[in-house]
């Protein structure tokens, strides 16, 4: 099973993201971060456990402003199991995609479904197609305003 192969569980850093391109339906190509997470499994019962390799899969941008990223290329900061917006200080839950403190507070980013499999991360999401690793490469003639400023 190598079609829609992302990385190695193992490249997945427990205090940052890994960034890499998806092609939705359109063929439009976005970033995604993969993030480790920290899932529960039941048995049914009253029987929980931790899930060790439980990785989850964003859309990288802010729900605040959607033209920041939250992985700029080197890995999202993370802090006690979110992922920080660096430009608005937003934090969002790794399990969940929550926005728990911030502008965007209460706010969900956008999933993609991932599975792991024999030590690897897979793209598993019938929306997407895995483009390849790293971000998006910008061209230096892409000059469209990126400002912040709200008014």
């Amino acid at each position: 099973m190598d079609a829609g192969r992302i990385t190695a569980l193992s490249d997945v850093p427990a205090d940052s993201t890994v960034c890499f391109r998806v092609a939705d339906e359109s063929e439009a190509i976005q970033e995604a971060i993969l993030v480790r997470s920290e899932a529960v499994a039941t048995d049914g019962g009253d029987t929980t456990a931790v899930v060790e390799d439980a990785v989850s899969c964003w859309l990288n941008y802010c729900q605040h402003l959607t033209h920041i990223k939250l992985d700029k290329g080197a890995g999202a900061p993370m802090r006690d199991g979110e992922i920080i917006c660096a430009n608005h200080g937003a934090y969002f839950a790794a399990d969940s995609g929550r926005c728990t403190y911030g502008p965007c507070e209460g706010a969900y980013l956008t999933d993609l479904e991932v599975t792991v499999e024999n030590g690897d991360v897979y793209l598993t999401d019938d929306d997407y197609a895995f483009v390849g690793l790293g971000p998006i490469e910008r061209d230096d003639t892409d000059r469209a305003s990126r400002s912040n400023v709200e008014f």
